[in-house]
């Protein structure tokens, strides 16, 4: 009976959690091509049959009647969470390669010491870290600035690539840095030709952490940035706080989270990838 059972109740709630997560996703992009009529005739989602689809959403993001032009929004937010996501990567995977190779000690501190001061950064509520940002960035002159914003990002961004890669590193065995050794390798060229190709998985999982992570933060950005740079969920907070057209607000959030699904699925491929059968001779 049990193993009858089993498979009704693992499809049900597979089915269940599908409808919980793809439900929002498309009230929020038939709401995108409606229109005042539309939206005040109540509860229709079913385009060409409840209703006419339109895209005044869509145009009003980019600059349309009543709306916020998104593009500068968007190139910001792309420039920010690009730059922060390589240099947060480069930064933390030789951060995390050396201490997941070589054992650090002072005094009483290890290296699981050090990992955790890393992600121990993450663990304060971002009140406490915007201060010392905004006075350091209105000291340096990078106050209101892409470069500011990008600094700020690789500091949030920079302790997750430590702690994920970390992890991976340690999963890799030790016997590819030896044979690589043997080949005559320095310990930086054997990061670079013999760890780094066997670890694109890890990679990925720690450039989509990052990506999500920069694309998404509001705080910082609102808290760094007055006039000259805005990023694109400071133009969708915007566009909200002014006349609530619902159409244009859920094209402008459908039009935000797009580039991470997009990446979502670029990026599935490569975490199958990396086996490491075969790659200790």
């Amino acid at each position: 009976m049990r193993s009858r059972l089993y498979p009704v109740f693992k499809y049900t709630v597979i089915a269940l959690w599908a409808c919980f997560v793809a439900g929002p996703f498309f009230w929020a992009m038939t709401t995108s091509f409606k229109d005042v009529n539309g939206v005040q005739g109540g509860a229709t989602y079913l385009p060409w049959l409840q209703y006419e689809p339109t895209v005044v959403g869509w145009r009003n993001i980019f600059g349309g009647a009543g709306g916020v032009d998104v593009t500068q929004p968007f190139l910001n937010s792309a420039v920010v969470t690009v730059l922060a996501s390589a240099i947060s990567l480069v930064l933390g995977s030789l951060a995390a390669y050396a201490l997941s190779r070589y054992r650090f000690k002072f005094g009483f501190i290890k290296n699981s010491d050090i990992v955790f001061f890393f992600v121990s950064q993450r663990i304060m509520p971002p009140v406490v870290l915007v201060i010392p940002f905004f006075y350091l960035l209105q000291w340096t002159g990078l106050l209101d600035t892409v470069v500011g914003l990008v600094i700020v990002t690789v500091a949030l961004l920079l302790p997750i690539a430590v702690w994920v890669m970390v992890d991976f590193f340690n999963g890799i065995p030790r016997e590819i840095d030896e044979m690589a050794m043997l080949d005559g390798c320095a310990p930086f060229q054997t990061f670079v030709r013999a760890i780094l190709p066997n670890s694109l998985p890890g990679l990925t999982v720690a450039a989509m952490f990052c990506a999500v992570f920069g694309w998404n933060d509001f705080f910082f950005a609102f808290r760094l940035t007055f006039t000259e740079v805005q990023t694109l969920p400071q133009a969708v907070v915007a566009l909200n706080s002014s006349i609530p057209p619902w159409w244009t607000l859920s094209a402008a959030a459908l039009f935000g989270v797009a580039p991470l699904i997009l990446l979502a699925l670029w990026v599935e491929r490569y975490l199958s990838k990396g086996n490491l059968s075969g790659a200790v001779r």
